[in-house]
């Protein structure tokens, strides 16, 4: 019914940078509040950025000054800018949305996921 999919990903070298998106398909009314979440090897899946549907946002500590969260409500679509990367934001990064379907109820979405690369 509804479906998020990461794009953007990919392998580059410490201190590049990388845009993720994830756009949202099928039939909903609107959403509300999107995140980034990421998961490496070996540990908990965390919270990265969030973006409330009026465009607050809030970061995790290691990601402030690096990261950007961003959205455009009128292609569904989320955005994580990441500059400065380095080897330690190496992950999968997951997007994550809060979306009221047809029903007019809101219901929490996850994507699939798309790896993030950074190599030294």
């Amino acid at each position: 019914q509804v479906q998020l999919v990461e794009s953007g990903g990919g392998l580059v070298q410490a201190g590049g940078s990388l845009r993720l998106s994830c756009a949202a398909s099928g039939r909903f009314f609107s959403i509300n509040g999107m995140r980034w979440y990421r998961q490496a090897p070996g540990k908990q899946r965390e919270l990265v950025a969030s973006i409330t549907s009026g465009g607050s946002t809030n970061y995790e500590d290691s990601v402030k000054g690096r990261l950007t969260i961003s959205r455009d409500n009128a292609k569904n679509t989320v955005y994580l800018q990441m500059n400065s990367l380095k080897p330690e934001d190496t992950s999968v990064y997951f997007c994550n949305a809060d979306i009221v379907t047809t029903d007019y109820y809101s219901r929490n979405y996850w994507g699939k996921g798309t790896l993030v690369t950074v190599s030294s």
